[in-house]
């Protein structure tokens, strides 16, 4: 399943060109005449492929794009534009842009943008489900087996976290057994990895 594409640009013909082009390959395409207009309707779509007019009023694409990005969207974007400005092209790829495309659109080009964007998009759901299942099983952790766990990741061997907790390290090994069958591994560098992760979660 692809994810959607949103167009934004005010210019009817354009609109109605890129609409067709890209639902007979398939994609899913909402366009929308302005950036107030998209911005409405934001909070109600789901996660997709922006492709945003540079050039239009009230609210330009590349203000647009450093709204939505100040608000925490990162959805990959695609910017358009009728005017071979260079600045405009850096400013977009700075605000995270993953392809610049010069009106009248390459249609072979606005479809490789939107499949990279979708890309993009896939791997971003991935990480966000390891992280779902990560803070799962973290979840399921006592208090003890969260401090051992976090020594191990800190590079603590057995004999120094007993020290540590004031604990024998035979008792250090029986939380390291249940933290492994909690965890679903026994190797100290998945343990760490699954740490951190957890503990960069928002």
């Amino acid at each position: 399943m692809t994810a959607p594409v949103y167009l934004v640009d005010d210019d009817a013909a354009v609109r109605d060109a890129l609409s067709l082009l890209l639902s007979t390959v398939g994609i899913d395409v909402m366009a929308f005449p302005g950036a107030e207009d998209f911005l409405s309707a934001l909070p109600k779509l789901d996660p997709g492929c922006l492709i945003l007019d540079i050039r239009m009023p009230a609210i330009s694409g590349l203000k647009l794009q450093e709204r939505l990005t100040a608000s925490g969207v990162s959805w990959p974007t695609v910017v358009i534009s009728g005017h071979g400005d260079i600045e405009a092209c850096r400013k977009a790829f700075r605000n995270g842009a993953i392809d610049f495309l010069s009106k009248p659109i390459d249609e072979q080009d606005l479809i490789d943008a939107i499949q990279k964007g979708q890309a993009v998009l896939g791997r971003a759901a991935e990480a966000d489900a390891e992280r779902v299942e990560t803070m799962a099983l973290m979840a399921g952790l006592t208090p003890r087996e969260r401090e051992v766990l976090s020594l191990v990741a800190r590079g603590f061997a057995t004999r120094d976290i007993a020290v540590a907790l004031d604990v024998s390290p035979r008792t250090v090994e029986s939380h390291r057994a249940a933290i492994g069958a909690k965890l679903g591994t026994t190797s100290p560098a998945e343990m760490t990895r699954l740490w951190i992760e957890a503990e960069s979660a928002p």
